[in-house]
């Protein structure tokens, strides 16, 4: 069952033997982790270490061998568009946002599953106060931002769909060392406002400083674990991943 949650109540996600094949190819291996609420969990790794396969197979975006469970309930059969439903928002590698569309059109198309008007309208309000550069540039296609602009987007744009846990896949890929420190200052603002973060991020020092707890992948199997505080002295995390 969980690794580390004594009060199930908590639970939120539950991976549990997870196992990824690309054209006969393992990408990950008998793979078990849980994401208890308010938590900001980090997953580490290199290149190729099967991170992101764990974010898509729990989007539904890839098929995969084991158990996810979301809230208790099994996400095995349900389809992408209602995991989303469900309260689960995934921030992908890449963006993804819409270049031809304004910062406006493309958060207003992260609502499409939302009727609650009201509602939608504040998030839209609490969105350009959380990321006042998008505030700034509302009405300019996606495509103009600069790289930081396109992931306070993105962020913005999964955090319109209101989840309750959130994927980030390389949050502060591309970006400055100014830019860096921004986004995860937001990600640690969104944690504090009551979403639960599972966050894929080659910045493995700055994401192990701001997480609850972390496993450490290694071809598509996890070998390490703890929490952010534990690993980041672990002499094995110093020496592959902080450089020191």
């Amino acid at each position: 069952m969980s690794d580390t949650a004594d009060n199930l109540d908590d639970l939120q996600l539950e991976v549990r033997d997870l196992a990824v094949h690309y054209d006969g190819i393992r990408a990950l291996h008998g793979v078990s982790f849980t994401v208890l609420k308010g938590e900001i969990v980090t997953l580490i790794g290199a290149n190729g270490a099967g991170k992101t396969s764990i974010l898509r197979a729990v989007s539904g975006l890839i098929p995969y061998n084991g158990a996810i469970g979301f809230e208790g309930q099994d996400l095995k059969r349900v389809a992408a568009h209602q995991i989303v439903k469900r309260g689960i928002a995934h921030v992908p590698e890449g963006r993804g946002i819409f270049g031809n569309l304004t910062v406006r059109e493309n958060l207003q198309l992260a609502t499409w599953q939302r009727s609650d008007k009201d509602e939608i309208a504040a998030d839209y309000d609490r969105m350009l106060v959380l990321f006042p550069r998008l505030k700034e540039r509302q009405h300019q296609p996606g495509g103009t931002l600069s790289g930081g602009e396109q992931q306070m987007l993105a962020v913005a744009r999964a955090l319109m769909s209101r989840g309750r846990l959130l994927l980030l896949d390389e949050p502060s890929m591309g970006l400055s060392p100014r830019l860096v420190q921004e986004i995860f200052r937001v990600i640690e603002d969104i944690n504090r406002s009551g979403t639960t973060i599972l966050l894929v991020e080659q910045n493995a020092n700055m994401a192990l400083r701001i997480a609850s707890r972390a496993y450490v992948l290694e071809t598509g199997t996890v070998i390490l674990s703890g929490t952010g505080r534990e690993l980041l002295g672990d002499h094995r995390v110093r020496e592959a991943y902080l450089g020191t």
